[in-house]
């Protein structure tokens, strides 16, 4: 529907150069909105992912800039540091007993004033643009290599929807019907390669969607196939249920808070990539209003327990399509704040109304 609204209001809107942009400004944001997914199924939020973000890439671009680091290794440190920073969230909201409210509103603050010391008084570090950090966003991927990978997915997803109908079969489990399975899986290999199809007419596909992409298909997996996953849902969804059923409900959300950190971190990094520079703003402005509201409007509960790691892919598709469409249309910008609060609203509200309906 934002498609055909925005397609008929302004024919660049569809257009490839367009989708292509759309596409780079998703990758960092989304995976920023990754992180906040692993704190809100705990049923908690983490305010201080925008601050971290852009710390963690103004310590990647010091120590690979100013002190000639390797940039893997100075990407290393900065993401490294970011989980420290998430293990002391952790630790004063499990230990200490503050509200997680509290503790990352704090960090949002601090975070960002230690960001500012290290940038001093020139406030801006720029990355030469044919270094491996800012080559990251100004790199695309060939037409063949990215239908291998289009064709290697649909594999893959194939083999895994047969292998889990078989195991579920042999355990007397219900299982989905072929036709619905078959549905799922052409409608996918159909998505694929229209994105294919589109992006190929501009530039390509970005690495960084790839990135993004990958993302969000690992965490996914980690989230539904892993023993971990079944206890963060768990301990989202009843705390003390999941403490009496033995489930170290500490450990969990100290790992929470540092995986929401580390992809903060990393979002930052693609941010900075994209910009080839970080200075004062680097997460700052709206970029963890943008990262919250989509993983709220991609269907994950703010009450904890429920969501997947696709919400953060879907939520940023709509959220960044909004304010794109609008640009195009040279909105205002208190119009834009006012369209994608309302987009927030209604997604809160829907959750709201689907946890009164649940059985308590």
């Amino acid at each position: 529907m934002i498609a055909i609204v925005f397609g008929s209001l302004n024919d660049r809107f569809l257009s490839a150069e367009n989708l292509t942009n759309l596409a780079l400004q998703m990758a960092a944001t989304g995976t920023i909105s990754l992180g906040i997914i692993m704190v809100v199924l705990l049923g908690e939020i983490d305010l201080s992912a925008g601050s971290v973000s852009g710390l963690a890439a103004v310590i990647m671009t010091i120590l690979s800039v100013n002190h000639g680091w390797n940039p893997l290794a100075a990407i290393v440190v900065a993401l490294a540091g970011a989980a420290l920073i998430g293990l002391l969230h952790g630790w004063m909201f499990t230990r200490l007993g503050m509200p997680s409210f509290v503790v990352t509103l704090a960090g949002l603050i601090g975070w960002q004033g230690l960001m500012l010391y290290l940038l001093g008084s020139g406030g801006t570090i720029n990355l030469p643009f044919d270094g491996f950090v800012a080559t990251l966003s100004d790199t695309w991927l060939a037409t063949p290599v990215a239908w291998l990978i289009v064709v290697l997915i649909v594999g893959v997803r194939t083999a895994s929807a047969l292998i889990t109908r078989r195991l579920r079969i042999a355990a007397d489990l219900p299982v989905t019907s072929t036709i619905r399975t078959a549905l799922g899986l052409g409608g996918l290999a159909i998505a694929l390669a229209a994105v294919v199809l589109i992006l190929s007419a501009d530039r390509g596909v970005p690495l960084l969607l790839i990135i993004f992409a990958t993302l969000v298909v690992g965490l996914d997996l980690v989230l539904q196939h892993t023993l971990f996953g079944r206890h963060m849902y768990a301990v989202g969804g009843n705390a003390e249920a999941a403490r009496r059923a033995g489930i170290n409900v500490t450990r969990i959300r100290l790992i929470a808070f540092a995986a929401s950190s580390t992809l903060a971190a990393a979002g930052g990094i693609l941010a900075a990539s994209r910009l080839a520079a970080v200075n004062q703003s680097s997460g700052s402005s709206d970029t963890l209003l943008m990262a919250i509201a989509a993983a709220v409007i991609g269907g994950t509960s703010l009450f904890g327990g429920r969501g997947r790691a696709y919400a953060a892919l879907l939520g940023i598709v709509v959220i960044q399509a909004i304010t794109n469409g609008m640009l195009l249309l040279n909105v205002d910008s208190s119009v834009r704040y006012m369209v994608t609060a309302a987009v927030l609203a209604v997604a809160v509200a829907l959750d709201s109304l689907a946890r009164r309906g649940q059985p308590r």
